[in-house]
């Protein structure tokens, strides 16, 4: 169990534990004017439950197509003061049909494009891009998007190029920040915000960094995750 400030996660059930690109891209992601936001490939269900902790008025439903996963997700959102503003879906984004669309849709995408697969099926799921392609992501996001919606990504650095490349006169990129873990280092990870808009927009672009020199954790990151990590 992992615990928040003011929720919980239980991750027994499913293949990918609560790790930093989860927190981060729920800490990171706008949503202080999205009233409607999905979370695709939620897993535990963090980044839903972040999202509704920080904005009090919107509604977020959390799809994860592995079953096992549900499991957990449906507890944690249960057991948080957010039930009541969180639907868990069991479905595959690629057909998932809706009667309304979101203001915002947040994703921690499977990654491994080119890498070997885990013997382990639900692993997999959840870490390679063959179970859903950036193309699929993208797709989706067109059609579930309101005009002027967002869709917010974290991916390793080396795959944001290839991500950017799908989204080219589909979405455009508003904003970007890439991660270094240590300070000194190359960055690791890519925080990714596009706007569903008529034409291209100029991207706002900057780096931040975790840790410190000497392992300590960086003002700017603990601003930015000091709502929910219990030691900030």
């Amino acid at each position: 169990m992992f615990r928040f400030k003011q929720f919980e996660i239980v991750d027994e059930h499913c293949a990918m534990k609560v790790g930093t690109d989860g927190v981060l891209i729920g800490a990171w992601a706008d949503v202080v004017s999205s009233r409607r936001i999905l979370d695709v490939g939620a897993g535990t269900a963090l980044i839903s439950l972040m999202v509704a902790q920080r904005s009090p008025e919107a509604r977020v439903t959390a799809i994860e197509i592995d079953e096992a996963a549900i499991v957990d997700a449906q507890s944690n959102v249960a057991n948080s003061p957010w039930s009541e503003r969180i639907e868990v879906v069991c479905g595959d984004i690629r057909t998932y049909q809706t009667q309304r669309c979101f203001d915002h849709i947040i994703s921690n995408p499977p990654y491994f494009l080119n890498s070997l697969h885990s013997p382990d099926a639900a692993r997999t799921t959840a870490r390679h891009a063959a179970t859903l392609a950036y193309d699929e992501l993208m797709g989706a996001a067109e059609r579930l998007l309101v005009e002027g919606g967002m869709l917010s990504v974290v991916l390793p650095t080396e795959c944001a190029a290839r991500f950017r490349r799908e989204a080219y006169g589909r979405l455009w990129l508003a904003r970007l920040e890439d991660v270094v873990t240590c300070e000194g280092e190359q960055p690791k990870r890519t925080l990714m915000e596009f706007r569903r808009v008529a034409k291209p927009l100029m991207p706002r672009c900057s780096t931040m960094t975790i840790y410190g020199r000497g392992g300590k954790y960086s003002d700017e990151y603990r601003l930015l995750t000091e709502e929910f990590y219990l030691g900030f």
